[in-house]
């Protein structure tokens, strides 16, 4: 997962010659790709995006990686708005066109920004259900205090979600997993599912396995898996 960083210079002082996926961003996708600027644009309208539908529901994927999971939902849930959040070009360009062009779903939105910072882009108890698939596990103990998951990040979360409204967290990392188990246990939210093997759990059949999840598998490493209600 690749959607956190700080200082995001703004998209549009790059030079789109030398990196087609800006260009792609900023043209050939604009109608459903945000840049940094654009998406601020949206706070507390995101329901209203496409002028001629009106969603019942916002949910937001951080850290879309190739877009599998994220273009599944666009297309298994077209009454829902589906908004992703992504720092790379080329993974953001190769998840709204996998959901697009591949998947055909016209509720599908992808933004590039600081996943960090989520404040700026809703407004308190404008988002739904939130999806945080494998992000960087920083492994070395003295990059901890860059791991998504802190206690701050789910308050921040909370304040913008809908109550009833859930987070999905997976990781094929024991250490990030128990590391965000003990902050999930003092949070805001009540945990409703976990476990520390996905795929053998009652939970395997409503899952949908991504990139990630096949190479793991393949090696015969469990997935970890809670979901967060509020």
């Amino acid at each position: 997962m690749s959607a956190c960083k700080n200082n995001l210079p703004p998209t549009r002082t790059l030079n789109p010659i030398h990196n087609p996926y800006v260009k792609m961003l900023l043209e050939d996708f604009s109608d459903c790709a945000l840049d940094e600027v654009r998406a601020l644009d949206f706070k507390g309208k995101w329901a209203n995006f496409y002028s001629d539908q009106k969603f019942e529901a916002v949910d937001l994927e951080i850290g879309t990686g190739n877009g599998l999971h994220f273009a599944h939902r666009s297309l298994t849930n077209p009454e829902r708005l589906i908004l992703g959040i992504e720092i790379k070009f080329k993974p953001l360009i190769q998840t709204i066109r996998r959901a697009r062009l591949n998947a055909d779903s016209t509720n599908s939105v992808m933004m590039r920004y600081n996943a960090y910072k989520i404040e700026d882009l809703f407004e308190n108890g404008e988002l739904n259900n939130v999806y945080i698939h494998h992000p960087d596990p920083w492994p070395k103990k003295k990059h901890w205090k860059h791991r998504l998951i802190q206690t701050s990040y789910l308050q921040k979360l909370h304040q913008i979600q809908k109550p009833g409204s859930f987070v999905d967290f997976k990781t094929d990392s024991k250490c990030y997993f128990d590391w965000a188990s003990e902050i999930f246990k003092t949070g805001p939210y009540q945990i409703t599912r976990y476990t520390e093997d996905l795929h053998n759990s009652e939970y395997a059949s409503e899952n949908f396995v991504t990139h990630f999840e096949k190479i793991f598998l393949r090696k015969g490493q469990p997935i970890y898996y809670a979901r967060l209600t509020k």
